[in-house]
């Protein structure tokens, strides 16, 4: 299902538990003040009231990369991120004669470091503001389609505006429901250089298998730097470019932390659905997920297959498979978790007692029982589409016809003015539109994209004629795939940059049969997206009144909400804690024995020579931690992360660095949905064993005597 800015991406949230949960909380910078007491009480050292200034230290250190978190960790604009964020840019830069996505990458000087990925960013946060009066206004009196572009205009009016500003990257985003709206302000750096990388047998221990598990021994991190012109402005890659100087870095911790410390995590969360419906609930836990559990596995699967014996192929599809395995396995993680919480269950009771408190007070009952209505009736039209939805969406599976799409949307935006154009089709969309494009070229193999997308489009054909895409069968009848790869230019990385300047009338003069197709269906996509839009207006109008009944609900019972996840910046603390598990207890940390215990030498679990004879010697170093007596490798906390917040970096109660979180547990992973602090536990990597793999086992004695650290 498609997911439009104005649908609120942030959904409805019904009820809640009486009290928030103290390690409960995805809270905006501005609402750190709010619970400034609780912070204070947990174990905050540092300022509460002021923490969430985006001018100050800690927060001025906090980075994104447009899909992870990350943060600076020295003055010439060092970036410490997950590994697994960086999978790209080790899988762009790799061939079989430089795998660096198996044996890691260290660049011994500046001069070494590599560009990253085409598309990568660098975002520092600057601004959050509240523009919900801008965004509204004049969107009052209007419904469906009309509000939808009224909220939409005013919203590119106002990224227009702080755009103004050079090198800045500007959104608005929706919270609770579009009852609230808030711009984010960036610093967008585009010269992103990749700085260091341990071996998969560090950075991926353990592989898939003990993806989103414990106890886990994953050294989950990588390094990329931020570059400028010598003015300091935002620039691309270019040789004479300079690392950029961040306004501050996190100081390194001279002490890691141990079970009971309080910890922050500030970062980018990526989605959320604790304010959705418990019908929304009931359809995604019941038909969504499973479905889409279902063809993540086969995808896999059949990339397994397709790239068996090819290692360039391997290296080509490395960081897609990545992701589908990774996604898969949090979905099957979704729907065990759902079942252990009884999610379904206590949504409804929760949004029971939420309608009988608007049912209790007629004043309250004539204010909202409309939007109610409104809600449920939108909410059972998108239920009744998202099915066909999925199994549409598998024709975009195929790249070429993908990027055809892409082509053709672009040039029909271009003949309007740019302020009147589709989000993500704009001048300030150009470069990233690029470099899309020129990504397809080391993630392509023609024979086996050609595989992948017969086997999308047979699921595609399991649906009703009448359900399907019309014009796209009307231009397929009768011809094999093999013919439209056969005489496509498409896969040949410039002639597909060309088009990227064409207008319209030569789209439509072309005889590639991936540009004809992306012609053929373009009408029909267009009016299923009015469509959709207008229904994004009344859900967006329905929502935020329901929400505005939400809050004054919380509010009833003295507490503090926070909104959904999206994509904006966060704060979130809680404790370094282990837990029981039906009958097992899991400690807060892993050590390095850990990983002797698990090498094999093969597979997932291979480790690297030089790693396995120190951990034998126990060469630890000055990384040992006391109470443990050995090397701390990860550790749980209560934190309340999601998707997005890889690659956050974990501070002590001082806000100095002592890790980088980078996963959930599988049973966990419900906490999208709702969070139970029974079960929900943040893995983080401790910043001693990313200390000790840098010093001992890499030797990146330049990077740690850049952030400050003295090896022995």
């Amino acid at each position: 299902m498609k997911k439009l800015l104005l649908a609120g991406a942030s959904a409805l949230m019904i009820a809640a538990p009486a009290a928030v949960q103290a390690d409960e909380g995805m809270w905006l910078p501005s609402q750190t003040g709010a619970i400034a007491e609780e912070m204070k009480a947990a174990g905050l050292e540092l300022d509460a009231a002021t923490l969430g200034d985006l001018q100050r230290p800690p927060l001025t250190a906090i980075a994104s990369l447009g899909g992870c978190s990350a943060a600076f960790l020295s003055p010439q604009g060092l970036v410490a991120t997950n590994h697994h964020c960086v999978a790209g840019s080790l899988q762009y830069n790799s061939s079989p004669e430089n795998d660096y996505l198996t044996d890691g990458f260290l660049a011994k000087t500046l001069a070494d470091e590599l560009p990253a990925a085409p598309g990568s960013r660098v975002y520092v946060i600057e601004d959050l503001r509240d523009v919900t009066a801008a965004m509204l206004k004049g969107a009052d009196k209007l419904e469906g389609r009309a509000r939808y572009d009224r909220l939409q205009a005013n919203r590119t009016a106002l990224i227009e505006a702080c755009e103004r500003q050079a090198n800045r990257r500007c959104d608005v985003r929706a919270y609770f429901g579009g009852q609230q709206y808030w711009l984010q302000q960036q610093l967008e750096i585009q010269d992103v250089r990749l700085v260091y990388a341990p071996a998969a047998g560090v950075g991926n221990f353990g592989g898939e298998k003990d993806n989103w598990m414990w106890p886990r021994h994953t050294g989950d991190f990588s390094f990329y730097r931020a570059y400028v012109a010598p003015d300091g402005s935002s620039a691309p890659f270019a040789k004479e470019n300079v690392p950029f100087k961040p306004k501050a870095w996190l100081p390194i911790a001279k002490d890691g932390v141990k079970e009971g410390d309080f910890i922050m995590v500030a970062g980018f969360p990526g989605t959320t659905e604790r304010l959705r419906t418990a019908e929304e609930a009931r359809f995604y836990y019941e038909e969504l997920y499973p479905y889409q559990q279902r063809m993540l596995t086969e995808y896999g699967d059949l990339i397994d297959t397709l790239t068996e014996g090819n290692q360039a192929a391997k290296i080509a599809y490395a960081a897609t498979l990545q992701g589908v395995e990774n996604y898969e396995k949090k979905i099957a993680g979704q729907l065990a978790g759902a079942d252990a919480i009884s999610l379904i269950e206590k949504k409804q009771a929760e949004e029971a007692a939420f309608r009988a408190w608007i049912k209790a007070d007629p004043a309250r009952e004539a204010k909202y029982g409309a939007a109610l209505a409104d809600l449920d009736r939108l909410i059972a039209e998108n239920n009744a589409e998202a099915m066909a939805d999925a199994r549409r969406g598998m024709t975009g599976r195929g790249q070429l016809y993908s990027a055809a799409r892409l082509l053709y949307r672009w040039a029909n935006e271009q003949a309007k003015p740019d302020k009147e154009r589709e989000p993500g089709y704009q001048e300030r969309d150009r470069a990233f539109a690029t470099q899309s494009l020129q990504r397809i070229e080391r993630r392509f193999v023609p024979e086996i994209d050609r595989a992948l997308w017969e086997d999308a489009l047979a699921e595609y054909r399991e649906l009703a004629p009448e359900d399907r895409n019309q014009s796209f069968d009307a231009f397929m009848e009768g011809r094999d795939l093999a013919s439209l790869y056969a005489t496509t230019e498409l896969g040949d990385t410039a002639k597909r940059l060309e088009w990227l300047g064409k207008p319209v009338e030569a789209f439509k003069a072309s005889d590639d049969p991936f540009i004809q197709l992306a012609v053929a269906t373009y009408d029909e996509a267009m009016a299923d997206e009015a469509e959709e839009k207008a229904r994004s207006g009344d859900l967006q109008k329905a929502r935020s009144k329901v929400m505005e009944a939400r809050l004054a609900y919380a509010a009833a019972q003295g507490r503090t909400m926070y909104p959904d996840a999206n994509g904006s910046l966060r704060f979130t603390y809680g404790k370094v804690t282990g837990k029981a598990v039906d009958g097992q207890v899991w400690t807060p940390f892993t050590t390095a024995e850990g990983i002797l215990a698990k090498h094999t030498g093969r597979g997932e679990f291979d480790a690297p020579d030089k790693m396995i004879e120190l951990i034998k010697a126990k060469d630890y170093g000055q990384y040992v931690a006391p109470e443990l007596g050995t090397l701390p490798v990860d550790f749980l906390s209560t934190v309340d992360i999601t998707n997005g917040n890889s690659g956050s970096s974990t501070l002590n109660a001082k806000g100095e660095f002592v890790g980088l979180a980078f996963d959930g547990t599988i049973e966990g992973v419900v906490s999208d949905w709702m969070y139970d602090p029974k079960i929900n536990r943040t893995i983080h990597v401790d910043s001693r064993f990313m200390l000790w793999t840098m010093d001992k086992v890499d030797g990146a004695d330049r990077l740690l005597e850049e952030m400050g650290v003295t090896s022995e």
